[in-house]
């Protein structure tokens, strides 16, 4: 992120709590994103993709990001709090930075939330965006299976664990799941996010979908591993007039994977219509790295269909790990190949170099890489 600082954390007082938030952007709307789980508003930077999200949302808006109550840079509580008391902290935010009516951003967990704030304050609420989100929380594991999951999540917490979930398409980059890890123990203890995580699975605000008046945009990823996407379906079905788009990839997450589409999205829902080219996008020199199985087709009809798919999954998992590990991104997977990108042609090098090396079992790779320049956010 060059050439741009990072927000400055303040704080609103919700009551006798602090609420720990940051402001980007100034633009004449304003958005307000309701975290999911747990959050740190200034360690979520450093996930890759997560400030270059919001970045974004900045050029035509004013940003805000906060920290709950119980967590992150918030003040501690000895008790998890209700969606009352988070709303209450929406509103404290928005009294503080003189916002009389704004976007709210609800994602995963903080869809109820938002839900419940739009339906009780429909006259602060311009419109409501839901990412990842469902609207009661038991549906979403039976009785039988939730005390085993419950202690694993408890039990892992601070490992990196749930990036599995939320993050799967990077669940084998050491550097994320690391990064995570330590989200994870900045926002909360073990036993607050025990606390926590029995208080919502109490979360149902299926009654109140119905009565919302607010201009209302659902978005949800067909392969979210965390929020299966049915769940998101039915949320888009309970709203008059929602608006449902559902992505045929990504992650949990909104900040990874593919964000251009959802972004065009956002931002056509919120002022009626959609960025296409921008003057002010960043410049940069990257280095592009292309692999390819040689004679992919041949080899497959020689292989046999299971036997290649094993191949194919092997450089997959090969292809996510080596390019981690010399800082570069996957931009996507081309059937029987990569395309990824790096800031600099050395180690775009080292990875082709590494890949060879560690190639999967008596099969070749061709590694071509050129510099270019792009535009990128």
């Amino acid at each position: 992120m060059s050439d741009f600082s990072l927000p400055e954390t303040r704080y609103a007082l919700s009551g006798d709590v602090s609420i720990a938030y940051q402001v980007m952007g100034s633009g004449p709307i304003d958005i307000i994103m309701v975290p999911g789980v747990f959050s740190h508003v200034e360690f979520m930077h450093e996930l890759p993709g997560y400030t270059a999200f919001l970045r974004r949302l900045s050029r035509f808006a004013r940003v805000v990001n906060f920290d709950k109550r119980g967590q992150g840079l918030s003040d501690r509580m000895p008790d998890a709090p209700s969606l009352e008391e988070r709303m209450d902290d929406v509103r404290a935010i928005m009294d503080v930075i003189a916002s009389q009516r704004a976007v709210l951003f609800g994602f995963s967990e903080g869809c109820p939330m938002s839900v419940l704030f739009a339906a009780t304050y429909p006259d602060r609420v311009s419109h409501l965006i839901l990412v990842g989100g469902f609207s009661r929380a038991a549906d979403r594991m039976p009785d039988e299976l939730w005390e085993a999951r419950l202690e694993h999540m408890v039990k892992f917490f601070g490992s990196g664990d749930m990036v599995k979930t939320v993050i799967a398409s990077h669940s084998n980059s050491a550097e994320v799941i690391s990064k995570f890890a330590k989200l994870e123990r900045l926002s909360c203890s073990p036993g607050a996010m025990r606390t926590l995580l029995v208080l919502n699975r109490q979360i149902d605000v299926t009654s109140i979908l119905p009565t919302l008046q607010v201009p209302t945009l659902v978005l949800h990823r067909k392969t979210d591993a965390q929020v299966p996407v049915a769940f998101g379906r039915k949320l888009g079905e309970q709203i008059p007039g929602a608006k449902y788009i559902e992505y045929p990839d990504g992650d949990h997450c909104f900040w990874v994977c593919e964000v251009e589409a959802q972004h065009g999205d956002i931002q056509e829902f919120v002022t009626g219509h959609r960025e296409v080219v921008s003057a002010d996008l960043e410049r940069v020199l990257v280095t592009v790295l292309f692999t390819d199985i040689v004679d992919s087709t041949g080899r497959a009809a020689e292989m046999g269909d299971q036997h290649w798919r094993r191949l194919l999954d092997e450089h997959d998992r090969l292809a996510r790990e080596v390019v981690s590990r010399h800082r570069g991104d996957l931009v996507k997977k081309t059937g029987d190949g990569i395309l990824a990108t790096f800031d600099g042609p050395g180690r775009a090098v080292r990875c082709a170099l590494a890949m060879s090396l560690r190639r999967p079992r008596d099969r070749s790779f061709l590694a071509i890489w050129a510099p270019y320049r792009r535009d990128r956010d």
